[in-house]
């Protein structure tokens, strides 16, 4: 059955490969031995397998946001500026209420709500509702805006708060990865700042000005590949110099591997310039190589990136209960798996997990449970475009 949309494929093929990548990034949390506790990112205690399936997962959250800008200047193409911002507005502030209570809720099962997370849905939401506002703006301040943020917030690397001030709060919650305890078991993860994601999403928005229908298809894919290896050439400058553009400097290690896992080992939380380079670079190069591919596989990605907001919350509660499954098998307390801010504070957690093949095994197979009833949702949305709501979903 062909489905009529006006949809980029090539965007939501990309955006479908980044959210099946990062339910491995999730199972990992859920399943791999002491995920809970243990840094796989960690020089002197990782494994290269283990630090690949974490670097992997790390092109999730950039290019979501970066495409949540280009979905945003092409929605709005069609329509005027001020019903565009009202949506970018109104579904911002739907997403951190979604961040806030449901992500929340089916990441930890805790009623009591006393480790509350901010992540990915939150930056985007904040994102958003500031998007709403610079979309007034011209395109090439928009764009200057998105490169002075990129390029210059490393600048604020060594403004480091503690405490718990307003002031300190604040700057949590734009630019210091922050765990703030605010009692004896409640306890707050400022875990995605949104100062550089906005950036992100402003070079996504302007990014959506070459998918515009008059816009050449020849030129587009020049300036993607011009721009994508760019990115990946600066990456490799501004790291080689080590200077600027990390919060944490590589360093030569004792062994080869090592060495190469601390270049390569650049900073999320929030993404650093070296990060945003090394990840919209290569998909920037992903777009411009799938734009005029189409199979099965392609088709399969397609699927996920046409629902997913759907398929984000929907994963994760797959993920979830499949955990405390997992712990009830091996005899573990299911409680535990509820996570509370005292599983966290006492490392309750620190023993538990299985090897990362078993996290490879369940990722596959959770993504292939959800790909029918994910599949049935993406043509329900195509066949009821007239359903508002169903743009907030």
């Amino acid at each position: 059955m062909q489905l009529k949309t006006t949809r980029i494929e090539s965007i939501d093929i990309l955006r479908g490969l980044v959210m099946v990548i990062m339910a491995l990034d999730h199972v990992r949390d859920y399943f791999n031995y002491g995920s809970f506790f243990i840094d796989p990112t960690d020089v002197e205690t990782t494994t290269p397998i283990l630090f690949f399936t974490r670097f992997i997962t790390h092109y999730c959250a950039p290019v979501f946001v970066f495409l949540a800008g280009t979905s945003a200047y092409l929605y709005g193409s069609n329509t005027t500026r001020p019903q565009l911002s009202k949506f970018l507005l109104t579904r911002g502030i739907w997403l951190i209420f979604m961040e806030v209570v449901v992500n929340n809720l089916i990441w930890t099962f805790d009623l009591t709500f006393s480790f509350p997370i901010l992540q990915v849905i939150w930056a985007i939401g904040f994102s958003m509702v500031c998007l709403s506002f610079l979309i007034y703006l011209p395109n090439r301040i928009i764009l200057a805006i998105g490169i002075i943020i990129i390029v210059g917030h490393n600048l604020l690397d060594g403004i480091v708060m503690q405490g718990n001030s307003l002031e300190a709060i604040i700057w949590y919650l734009l630019h210091q990865n922050h765990a703030m305890v605010i009692g004896p078991n409640k306890m707050i993860l400022f875990h995605y700042p949104v100062l550089p994601w906005i950036g992100l999403m402003a070079l996504g928005y302007c990014l959506g000005q070459l998918y515009l229908k008059d816009f050449d298809a020849k030129l587009r894919r020049t300036w993607l590949l011009r721009m994508g290896l760019a990115a990946v050439s600066l990456f490799f400058v501004i790291r080689g110099v080590n200077v600027y553009g990390d919060l944490v400097p590589w360093a030569i290690q004792d062994t080869n591997t090592k060495t190469i896992i601390s270049f390569l080992n650049v900073t999320k939380y929030p993404p650093s310039l070296a990060f945003v380079l090394i990840t919209i670079g290569p998909a920037l190069l992903f777009l411009y190589t799938i734009e005029n591919v189409k199979n099965s596989l392609t088709n399969f990605f397609l699927v996920y990136g046409r629902v997913p907001f759907f398929y984000y919350f929907l994963h994760v509660l797959v993920i979830h209960i499949a955990a405390i499954i997992g712990i009830i098998i091996s005899g573990g307390n299911w409680k535990d798996m509820i996570l509370t801010a005292d599983v966290f504070m006492n490392e309750k957690l620190a023993t538990y997990g299985y090897p990362l093949w078993v996290t490879y095994m369940v990722w596959i197979g959770i993504v292939l449970a959800l790909y029918p009833l994910s599949k049935k949702y993406m043509i329900y949305k195509i066949n009821n475009r007239d359903k508002w709501w169903l743009s907030y979903l």
